[in-house]
């Protein structure tokens, strides 16, 4: 169950950055325009963004939460603190993986409307925030191996 809990949050991970990159920032970087006028805009300066290439990155961490289900499933993954720091290991490499899906989509709108090829959305932010608090609980799983904190009395 843990896994395929964690395999949905990575899936929505990657459902939000390839919006993010294809819809929600394009659209924020050039205010007033619809997709399409975008489109035709990055057309005009012989530019684009690349559906395959985003839902490639974007599918990455997806395809491994599925490999790490389907391990789980078959018992080659036994122990849930495994699963759950295999989990985490994903969303915390989606921020790199976004930045990656995002840098030529990024370029192609800077190249054709002249400006920067950063995020304009606030929504790549909430990615990057992901990915941090999930490296936070990383590290807080791997410090606390499961103990309890309660030790016996010694007399």
């Amino acid at each position: 169950m843990v896994s395929i809990v964690g395999l949905l949050g990575i899936a929505a991970y990657a459902l939000f950055a390839a919006l993010q990159i294809l819809v929600w920032n394009p659209l924020a970087a050039v205010p007033g325009a619809t997709l399409d006028e975008i489109h035709e805009g990055l057309a005009r300066h012989n530019e684009s963004i690349s559906l395959a290439a985003v839902l490639t990155w974007s599918s990455i961490g997806t395809v491994l939460g599925a490999v790490v289900v389907m391990l789980t499933a078959r018992r080659v993954i036994s122990r849930m603190r495994t699963v759950v720091i295999l989990q985490l290991l994903i969303l915390v490499l989606g921020a790199p993986m976004y930045f990656f899906a995002s840098f030529s989509a990024g370029m192609a709108l800077a190249d054709a409307f002249f400006i920067s090829g950063g995020d304009y959305s606030p929504w790549g932010k909430l990615l990057y925030l992901v990915s941090g608090t999930a490296l936070t609980g990383l590290l807080l799983v791997m410090i606390f191996r499961g103990k309890s904190g309660v030790h016996p009395a010694r007399t």
